[in-house]
C-alpha cells in the first residue's frame, strides 16, 4: 500500500515524464543502455549508436506505420550503398551457401572475431526440404528460383537483398549482412547461389 509521500513522489515523476519530448526519451534510453552495458570482446558499445536508417525506423509511430516519403528515403539510402562484386560474378557455390545458412556463429562476444560468421538463415526462413526446424519470421524460400527465375536481374536483386534488405523493404527485420560486415562478399555470393542454383536443395 502506497503512502501519501509515495504518491507525491510518483506524481512528480509522472509530471516529469509528461514534459519529456520523444527526443528526450530516446537520448535518455541511449544513456541508460550505454551505462548498463559494457564492452566485451568484439561486442562493443558502438552497436548502440544508430545510423540514419535506424534512427528513421525508431521514429515510426506506435502502430508501426511508416509514411511513404520516409520509406522511400530509407530504401534509396540503402540501395545506393549496395556494393556488388567487382568481378561481376554474383553466384558462388550453393554447397557453401547451405553451410552459411545453417550457421548461427558470429559477432557475439564469445565468438572468434577472426572466424567467418554465419547467416543463421533457418532461424527465419524455410529453405531446404531436408531441414525440419526453421523459423517463420521471414517468408518461405523453398523453390525460390523455380517461382522467380534465376536470370541476371534476379541475381542482382537477391545479392542486394542479402547485402542490405533495407534497400527494398524499409525497416526490415532482416540483418544488413553486407552493409554491416556480417558476411563477406563471397559468403553473400554463396547464399545467392543457394537460392538460385537449380541444383540447390532449395530448388529441387
Amino acid at each position: 500500500m502506497f503512502s501519501r509521500k509515495s504518491f507525491l513522489a510518483l506524481a512528480v515523476l509522472l509530471a516529469g515524464c509528461a514534459a519529456m519530448s520523444a527526443g528526450d526519451y530516446r537520448d535518455r534510453a541511449a544513456q541508460m543502455m550505454k551505462g548498463d552495458f559494457s564492452e566485451r570482446g568484439q561486442a562493443g558499445l558502438g552497436r548502440l549508436d544508430q545510423d540514419e536508417t535506424q534512427a528513421l525506423c525508431s521514429r515510426r509511430p506506435a502502430d508501426g506505420a511508416l509514411d511513404r516519403d520516409a520509406a522511400a528515403r530509407i530504401e534509396k539510402l540503402n540501395l545506393d550503398g549496395v556494393r556488388y562484386p567487382a568481378a561481376g560474378r554474383l553466384l558462388g557455390d550453393w554447397r557453401e551457401g547451405e553451410k552459411i545458412a545453417q550457421s548461427g556463429v558470429g559477432k557475439q562476444f564469445s565468438d572468434n572475431p577472426k572466424a567467418p560468421s554465419g547467416g543463421n538463415c533457418y532461424a527465419c526462413h524455410q529453405l531446404s526440404p531436408e531441414e525440419l526446424s526453421f523459423g517463420t519470421i521471414g517468408p518461405s524460400l523453398r523453390s525460390f528460383a523455380k517461382t522467380r527465375g534465376g536470370g541476371e536481374a534476379m541475381q542482382r536483386y537477391v545479392y542486394a537483398k542479402i547485402y542490405n534488405p533495407e534497400a527494398f523493404t524499409a525497416c526490415s527485420s532482416m540483418p544488413r549482412f553486407g552493409r554491416n560486415g556480417i558476411l563477406t562478399e563471397d559468403q553473400i555470393r554463396h547464399l545467392t547461389a543457394l537460392l538460385l542454383d537449380p541444383q540447390s536443395p532449395v530448388n529441387r
